[in-house]
């Protein structure tokens, strides 16, 4: 079973005493990756393969071996059903391990999930949050998933520094991660890190472009006669100016990972502090009263303002615990939560001018999140004649309130994209609420009851996975300031959703699947133009159907898939200016994926997706046939490693990233152009006496190219991708 904490300022250090103690002697064992090497003791001149032959227990904590030097695993935790191998599941799942992390440089999740094509970063609704569309769909960073569950993930932007896998599930996911609130196109899961088997005491320093400069601490030890016992501690500070013209931020993060594992029973603590912090930092451009999408500032230009911030802090935490009950059968269970409160002043030019010209003014806003989620359950394995059964039995419920207010500016200044000059903040004359203390505005419920059975015929070379969870939502909104529940804007609704696949194994290396997957989930949340502002609008029903064949012959594993998901979508009605479930947009694609080391010394990490992203049953048949706000039909990312001999320890690293153009608002009158993005670098590892050491150094959009990067779903902004941008650092393993 696997418990989770609620862990913030509100709790006492006796509930915090309570819950270690209620999970034995605290922490669970996420195993670390058998057949495989860790990825702190890897050395350059060996390449981990992962077989179909390895020995996985699939559906528990136990991380699904690595490919690629140990960077990319094909697999992943599926929500209720656990850590599953990709090549015996009918989904598409794919895990980016703490070593990519590294080896890329990658400070926040963004900078991870930009690895594969059916991902597509973008910014926040005027602010700084990291979402992400996953074929096509968004998945707000809220909304991500923590060893399987919602809610417990700081808002908004997460570092990596305490990250041991990043899972990408793409595909409507709701039969498994039914708690969550968004995520149709596909969800994210983080795992934590916990102590491996070889001691580990790293200290890292880095810098970016232009004065950031990082310092970390990761370290790991295990403990008990079997090392059964395990704690793993990361620290991390880093600030200074990024490469856009006076941009700053500030991160600093601490977590703790405890784990005990047993011949029976494996629990897990893990806590964590994360505090984000923007100043002066560049957000997106407001084209929602112009006809065109103007000409793209230089890459470095900041068209913010020195009195912009956001502060982004979060508590959290999770405990976990598994139970064998006996060979074949174990228990399982989650609890685990977070607070997490946002402050900052927004300030995003509304272009008025093809020659730049635009008005600024001002949003402050004072916004509480308090988020619980568990889950439990059974899992087992038994057979009945010639027939194998693998049964899940669970329930996931996570409930999360909102307390929020804002101030906003009527009247509004002028500035210019193009030579952007200080403007003094405009005075706060209208407001949502009292900003000193924020009261409730919204509260949703989900809880589901999951049962799936995977039925394996022909020594399991045909697997049938059937499923139902009945899923129940519960929306409420609430006046600003007042608290007073709008009962216009009240949903409940439950219902039961199927999901079913199958695979066949004709052979060792190569599986063919197909699935069908229904989900219930809240709707969009009207944006901050509409009339009713902050509401959850209702509840939507979403359907996929895919079909694919997947690869995994130890030296080489990808996957083909083809898919079509339809969902009702949030639309702004431009008579009435209220925001509603008033259309639906259905993504067909195809997507290629494709990892491995064809060549000894060359690793490849390749992928892309074809999008035909339509929008239907809109009103009035308004922008029926149009494509779908900020959806590119093409996007691809290919990345490379080679070792340069005879330099031992020496490997060169590139990728190249295309994204096709995408409309930029629901008449398909705007469009962004389709850009090309190229990022080098080199790593070398090295001994000090008896301590290893690595030095990376990454060029990221070497070309310095300026472009619009993608616009958020409702077309109000627009972003622009990062400036070229240097990035140093240097890991010491004591």
């Amino acid at each position: 079973m696997a418990y989770t904490v609620l862990f913030n300022r509100r709790f006492s250090l006796r509930l915090l005493a309570t819950l270690i103690a209620s999970a034995s002697v605290t922490a669970t064992a996420a195993a670390s990756d058998k057949g495989a090497v860790a990825d702190d003791a890897v050395d350059k001149t060996m390449t981990v393969i992962a077989t179909p032959d390895d020995p996985f227990k699939a559906g528990g904590d136990q991380l699904v071996p690595a490919y690629l030097d140990g960077q990319v695993a094909n697999g992943g935790r599926l929500g209720l059903l656990g850590e599953q191998d990709a090549h015996s599941v009918p989904f598409n799942v794919i895990g980016y391990t703490s070593k990519m992390i590294q080896d890329q440089q990658a400070q926040t999740l963004k900078e991870v999930v930009a690895n594969d094509a059916s991902v597509q970063n973008v910014q926040g609704y005027g602010n700084f949050a990291e979402t992400y569309r996953i074929r096509g769909f968004d998945l707000d960073g809220d909304d991500m998933t923590f060893g399987g569950l919602p809610g417990v993930m700081p808002r908004q932007v997460v570092s990596t520094q305490m990250v041991d896998r990043v899972e990408v599930f793409k595909g409507s996911n709701a039969l498994i991660n039914g708690s969550a609130t968004s995520g149709v196109g596909g969800m994210i899961n983080l795992e934590p890190k916990h102590a491996e088997e070889t001691p580990l005491t790293r200290l890292g320093v880095d810098y970016t472009s232009s004065s950031q400069i990082g310092t970390s601490l990761d370290v790991g030890r295990r403990f008990g006669d079997d090392n059964q016992w395990g704690v793993r501690a990361n620290l991390l500070h880093r600030e200074g100016e990024t490469a856009i013209d006076n941009e700053k931020r500030r991160t600093t993060l601490a977590s703790l990972g405890l784990d005990y594992r047993g011949d029976k029973l494996r629990t897990s603590l893990d806590l964590g502090y994360q505090k984000q912090e923007y100043h002066g930092g560049r957000l997106g451009v407001n084209v929602s009263q112009v006809d065109f999408i103007s000409e793209v500032p230089r890459a470095t230009s900041n068209y913010s303002q020195n009195w912009v911030y956001s502060n982004l802090e979060s508590e959290f935490g999770m405990a976990r615990a598994e139970y064998d009950l006996t060979s074949n059968w174990t228990a399982y269970g989650a609890v685990g939560g977070q607070h997490s409160h946002e402050m900052g002043a927004y300030g995003t030019p509304k272009l008025t001018g093809a020659d730049g010209s635009a008005t600024l003014s001002r949003m402050d806003t004072n916004k509480y999140v308090d988020a619980f989620s568990g889950m439990g359950g059974l899992r087992g394995t038994f057979t009945t004649g010639f027939v194998s059964h693998s049964v899940n039995l669970g329930y996931a419920a996570q409930s999360k309130r909102e307390k929020t207010a804002y101030g906003m500016a009527l009247t509004s200044r002028a500035t210019n994209i193009y030579n952007p000059s200080a403007v003094a903040a405009p005075t706060n004359t209208y407001f949502g609420g009292d900003l000193d203390d924020p009261r409730p505005t919204s509260r949703i419920r989900t809880q589901g009851v999951l049962l799936t059975d995977t039925l394996g015929f022909l020594d399991d070379k045909v697997l049938l996975t059937a499923g139902v969870r009945h899923q129940k939502v519960v929306v409420r909104n609430y006046a600003y300031g007042t608290a007073v529940e709008d009962t216009d804007a009240r949903f409940t609704q439950s219902r039961w959703t199927p999901g079913y696949g199958l695979v066949v194994k004709p052979w060792q290396a190569v599986s063919f699947y197909a699935n069908h997957i229904e989900a219930l989930q809240p709707g969009d949340t009207a944006p901050s133009n509409a009339k009713n502002t902050g509401q959850v609008t209702g509840i939507s029903l979403s359907k996929q159907n895919e079909v694919g064949i997947k690869l995994d012959s130890g030296r080489i594993g990808g996957s083909l898939a083809l898919f079509e998901i339809k969902k009702p979508t949030g639309i702004t009605n431009p008579q009435t200016q209220l925001f509603g479930l008033y259309g639906e947009q259905r993504n067909r694609g195809v997507e290629l994926n494709v990892f491995g080391e064809p060549i000894y010394g060359l690793r490849l990490n390749g992928s892309a997706t074809w999008l035909d992203p339509k929008m239907s049953k809109t009103e009035a048949g308004a922008y029926d046939g149009k494509n779908a706000v900020g959806v590119a039909n093409f996007y691809t990312v290919l990345g490379a490693e080679y070792d340069i001999k005879p330099v031992e320890g020496l490997t060169a690293l590139a990728r190249v990233t295309h994204s096709g153009s995408q409309y930029a608002d629901e008449a398909n009158s705007k469009k962004l152009d389709s850009y090309t993005t190229l990022d080098l670098g080199v790593r070398y590892r090295m001994k000090v006496q008896q301590d290893d050491v690595t030095w990376r150094l990454g060029v990221e959009n070497v070309t310095n190219k300026k472009y619009w990067s993608g616009v958020e779903s409702n077309g109000t902004y627009i972003y622009q991708g990062n400036p070229r941008q240097l990035k140093l650092s240097m890991a010491w393993d004591f």
